[in-house]
């Protein structure tokens, strides 16, 4: 077994601490140590990167606007589908990492309901569902400034290893 494979296992088994009841999280901390950011979706240090601000309210959910570019469309006029599922992971790990545990993706399921078209203002959600000693899990979703709903994902996070991101 891959020594990062066995750190995960150990800290599942050791179970997810928890933070103090109402206290806000602290998302960029944990996730961008040394003030140096190269994530696609949120980091200021990625030059071809997204750049998204993310919020993350005191009961845990992020939130963040989004209006995609023409540099991301699929097909023309329609964004790709594995950009909206990208910012749909991303607003559940700035959820999830609102808890003051470090995860990675374990599995995300994305439900696409409507097109995404280029231009378009959007609003990207996610919130915390379940936390358990092994595993949290979260959903995100994706809608317009009218509140119509784009896109939906679920997904099960677990504690990253030490040394990793």
């Amino acid at each position: 077994m891959a020594g990062w494979v066995r750190a995960a296992f150990d800290l599942m088994i050791e179970g997810i601490p928890s933070r103090q009841a109402g206290e806000p999280g602290e998302p960029e901390a944990p996730l961008h140590p040394a003030g140096r950011s190269a994530c696609f979706v949120c980091g200021d240090d990625n030059p071809s990167g997204m750049k998204l601000k993310f919020r993350v309210t005191a009961e845990g959910e992020s939130e963040a606007e989004w209006t995609p570019v023409p540099a991301w469309e699929g097909y023309p006029g329609l964004i790709h589908g594995g950009l909206i599922s990208t910012v749909l992971d991303e607003a559940m790990s700035k959820a999830v990492a609102s808890t003051q545990v470090r995860t990675l993706t374990a599995e995300m399921r994305v439900r696409y309901r409507r097109m995404v078209e280029t231009g378009g203002r959007f609003v990207i959600r996610g919130k915390v569902t379940e936390r358990g000693r092994r595993m949290i899990r979260a959903e995100a979703w994706l809608e317009s400034d009218k509140g119509v709903e784009h896109a939906r994902a679920w997904g099960s996070f677990i504690p990253a290893p030490d040394g990793k991101r």
